[in-house]
């Protein structure tokens, strides 16, 4: 059921359950009343069985098992599919129009929560992760010093079309401020992967593995960008899923509406977005790939899971 086909049912969907004052009562009702459980659940026979079953050191907003179906199933809304780009090129956009979408998510740890209605304006964003390609262009012309694991300052044999890793904060916002771009917001990146309709990964509502370089196809590093084109999210964008984490341009905060505190949020926290090849599974964080997983870092920290893409708002 896509948002827009909600009908009258919309304005119901909005008061009660995507706005941050309501989000106890939805957690409560919204599979037991009808308004709140059509919006939620949609006209289906069973709901997904959730694959996030490694427990994470976060106390869960939820004791739900189930997935979240959210406002549609597997398809993507017709106003998305308009901007699905097939050029593979690594200096491509995506064009993402202004307005509201789903972010968070009360399915699972209490950081992602609440579920509720964003907004941005229109911006592009890169299709793929930034190369290790691009960036050798980048120190070449500013003599930024290479990834500590280029020999002599050279690109790894083969890994010209990976993504950039051993990258921090300061050194992916440095190259998109040379490019004439900036990093994406938290709320940029989420609807750029998801959509406008929340959906759980880029491709769909159902997990799979063969649609990202992730660690439970027991992956060993990165991949060529566009690697993966089934796992595309609504606007075209790959590996926005897995292959490395992405910092974003937005502090580790609780979102709109959400009362747990901890002590973890504050200004000296950068987020990450879209999981990698290498998850922290064996430290019990659970399954990154979901598109409004959250993680968070000092922004001086940089190792081979993190590297970056690049946003440039849309001018008028």
């Amino acid at each position: 059921m896509a948002f827009e086909e909600l009908g009258s049912m919309r304005k119901e969907c909005r008061s009660t359950c995507h706005q941050p004052e309501h989000i106890l009562k939805a957690m409560k009702n919204k599979y037991t009343q009808a308004e709140c459980k059509a919006c939620h659940t949609g006209i289906v026979e069973k709901m997904v069985p959730s694959p996030f079953s490694v427990p994470k050191p976060l106390r869960l907003i939820s004791n739900n098992k189930l997935l979240l179906k959210s406002l549609i199933q597997v398809k993507s809304s017709s106003s998305s599919k308009e901007f699905m780009r097939q050029d593979k090129s690594t200096t491509a956009m995506a064009e993402v129009p202004a307005g509201e979408f789903i972010m968070g998510s009360n399915e699972r740890w209490d950081d992602e929560a609440p579920e509720h209605l964003s907004s941005t304006d229109a911006f592009y964003i890169d299709l793929n992760e930034v190369t290790n390609t691009n960036y050798k262009e980048f120190i070449d012309a500013t003599q930024k010093v290479s990834p500590f694991h280029w020999l002599e300052g050279n690109i790894p044999k083969g890994k010209e079309n990976h993504p950039v890793v051993y990258v921090n904060w300061f050194d992916a916002n440095e190259y998109c401020v040379w490019t004439g771009k900036r990093l994406p917001t938290e709320q940029e990146w989420e609807k750029a992967a998801r959509g406008e309709d929340g959906l759980i990964y880029p491709w769909g509502n159902v997990w799979t593995l063969d649609k990202s370089n992730n660690p439970y196809k027991h992956s060993t590093g990165t991949e060529p960008v566009a690697s993966y084109p089934e796992g595309r999210s609504p606007y075209g964008l790959y590996d926005i899923s897995g292959n490395v984490w992405e910092w974003v341009d937005s502090y580790y905060l609780p979102h709109p509406g959400n009362p747990v505190t901890h002590a973890e949020y504050g200004n000296d926290k950068r987020v990450l977005k879209g999981g990698s090849w290498f998850d922290c599974l064996s430290y019990g964080c659970g399954l990154s790939a979901p598109t409004f997983n959250r993680s968070f870092f000092t922004p001086e920290v940089k190792n081979n899971s993190f590297g970056f893409r690049c946003a440039k708002t849309k001018n008028p």
